[in-house]
């Protein structure tokens, strides 16, 4: 309300660059935090024999790693247009959502396969308390990513970046089930170990699967119908437009890019250009991630202003 702004392109492309900027910075933090908790959890379990953590620091180190194409995304995300690329490199965000995919898939592989291993291959688990601490230092470092990711995703409007840090709270849960499997041991139940162990590898295979929708929804132009009504709204109460007969929106990477036609009186070239500008100012308000909209003007008594053909 307080700082003067305007809506042209010059804007738009600062504000891509500013969010990139963020977002880098915030994947930078968490990759650092997830890599420290990971080492010190696999050095316990180096001492310790505990599938469950082994579990569990092989699924901390994949979620570590899934911040590396997400930084390259970001990066890519900063280029300029190109005549090829000629939307620009948005969309890198999007295929670096299949390669943490691919990623979080393997760590689960792995982790489920050495815990039924250890079913038929029992192994005696030593320093507990270790273990337990482990899997505190474990839940500590994903929750402390979880804040950040979600706060910082929310602020830019990275929807990959936001649901990693969901991802990482309920990562940090995950690690908190080392500490039951341990404290089973303790009690005398062995293979509570190896259970925990699986039971964390089914849990990556579920929480996968809500990942693989998400990116599928992107890479299918899908949005969210909430963000679709905002724009609408803002179009609609805009002084001089009648209707919105066609609005379109999709994400490429954290920004928006979209279509409309708008419905307008019949007037002077000059007044419906006023009144496009108003749209676009308010447009940019609804939708503070809005980096290009293209809106075509069509009159109570007119046709559309879209290409058409007679055939």
């Amino acid at each position: 309300m307080f700082v003067p702004h305007s809506h042209d392109a010059a804007d738009s492309i600062d504000d891509a660059l500013e969010a990139s900027s963020t977002g880098i910075r915030a994947l930078k933090i968490s990759l650092f935090i997830l890599l420290g908790t990971t080492l010190l959890q696999f050095g316990v379990f180096l001492i310790s024999g505990s599938v469950a953590l082994l579990a569990d620091t092989i699924h901390n180190f994949s979620d570590a790693l899934t911040a590396v194409p997400l930084w390259i995304a970001f990066v890519l995300a900063r280029r300029i247009a190109t005549r090829r690329y000629n939307f620009g490199f948005g969309r890198a965000e999007d295929l670096a959502g299949l390669f943490i995919v691919a990623v979080v898939a393997l760590s689960a592989i792995v982790a489920g396969w050495e815990a039924i291993t250890r079913f038929f291959n029992p192994m005696t688990v030593t320093n507990l308390g270790w273990v337990i601490a482990a899997g505190i230092i474990g839940f500590a470092g994903n929750e402390i990513v979880a804040i950040y990711r979600i706060r910082v995703g929310q602020q830019i409007g990275s929807a990959a970046l936001v649901a990693d840090g969901v991802h990482a709270r309920i990562d940090g849960f995950t690690s908190l089930s080392v500490v039951i499997g341990a404290i089973g041991v303790l009690l005398g139940f062995p293979l509570a170990d190896p259970i925990v162990g699986l039971f964390i590898a089914v849990t990556i295979l579920v929480l996968l699967w809500g990942t693989v929708r998400s990116i599928g929804a992107r890479l299918m132009d899908g949005i969210d119908p909430h963000i679709l009504e905002r724009a609408e709204a803002a179009l609609t109460a805009t002084p001089g437009i009648l209707s919105v007969p066609r609005l379109q929106l999709r994400w490429v990477g954290h920004r928006l890019q979209g279509a409309a036609t708008i419905q307008v009186r019949d007037a002077t070239l000059s007044s419906v250009e006023k009144i496009v500008h108003e749209a676009e100012h308010a447009l940019g308000h609804a939708l503070p991630n809005l980096d290009d909209m293209v809106i075509r003007t069509s009159t109570v008594s007119g046709a559309p202003s879209t290409p058409h053909r007679h055939d």
